[in-house]
């Protein structure tokens, strides 16, 4: 068993029955985190959460919650809002459905935007004002490298994480100077079944491409570590996103501007 005597609180993961989230809670179970987690399966929130207290000697909760119902919802934003001993919170639940929008079922669309969207601004909505009182807090949020890219099967998930991107970097001005800390990840392909369950199998992928749960949660962390603000586990080059941030700031720039452009300015 590795005790840790350091508490830093209780981190509250959603999606924490697999993937990624099942990662998260075993990493931060090893810093000294207690741990909430939240998913669908409860059978496998269970296994976990005593797996995680038998190794690492911390308290862990399991809160059965699916994020598009409502009710269930509700309930996990009540634990955030009344919860005094959560320092961080984790949104890591997502769902894709990876097809073109008319070949996308209906019900699917919406669950895209019921978990990656609604769900996730809940969850901050409940958290962050807790945070900002007491001056201190994380949050991290999940997004993609599909938060500022598109496919043509990607357009409601793109969407959605695009939603994500600009959501976090909202909250990061909004939480500047202060000691509350919000952490936006952008993986690129990583193997776990968000991918079968998204209609495109894991197997019919290219390895090389592909990065373990593993490292993605580890590079994150790490990210954390550093006081990243947007962490790309899987870009070596550091400059290429920097590039593409100034381009954008200084395209916004450009745009305050009272006067169309002069290509759109008829001829006299």
């Amino acid at each position: 068993m590795d005790i840790h005597t350091e508490n830093k609180g209780v981190a509250l993961v959603t999606g924490a029955s697999a993937g990624l989230g099942r990662v998260y809670a075993d990493r931060l179970a090893k810093q000294g985190y207690d741990l909430i987690l939240v998913a669908r399966r409860g059978d496998r929130l269970k296994e976990i959460t005593e797996s995680l207290q038998a190794k690492y000697g911390i308290k862990a909760k399991s809160l059965v919650a699916d994020l598009s119902n409502p009710n269930d919802l509700r309930n996990v934003v009540d634990v955030l809002s009344t919860d005094t001993t959560i320092s961080m919170l984790v949104n890591n639940a997502g769902i894709a459905t990876l097809a073109p929008l008319i070949g996308t079922e209906k019900a699917n669309v919406d669950a895209m935007n019921d978990i990656n969207v609604t769900a996730l601004i809940e969850l901050c909505y409940a958290a962050l004002p807790k945070f900002k009182a007491r001056n201190r807090g994380t949050i991290i949020n999940i997004g993609s490298v599909l938060s500022f890219y598109t496919l043509p099967i990607s357009s409601v998930y793109s969407g959605t994480k695009g939603y994500v991107m600009n959501f976090t970097r909202g909250l990061q001005a909004e939480v500047e100077g202060s000691n509350v800390f919000v952490q936006l990840v952008l993986p690129a392909s990583t193997a776990t079944e968000l991918w079968d369950l998204a209609g495109i199998p894991l197997k019919n992928l290219n390895e090389s491409t592909l990065m373990s749960a593993e490292n993605c949660v580890d590079a994150a962390l790490a990210g954390l570590d550093q006081k990243e603000l947007i962490t790309l586990p899987s870009v070596e080059d550091k400059a290429l996103w920097e590039a593409y941030d100034d381009a954008r700031k200084k395209l916004f720039a450009a745009t305050q501007n009272g006067e169309p452009a002069s290509r759109y300015q008829l001829a006299s």
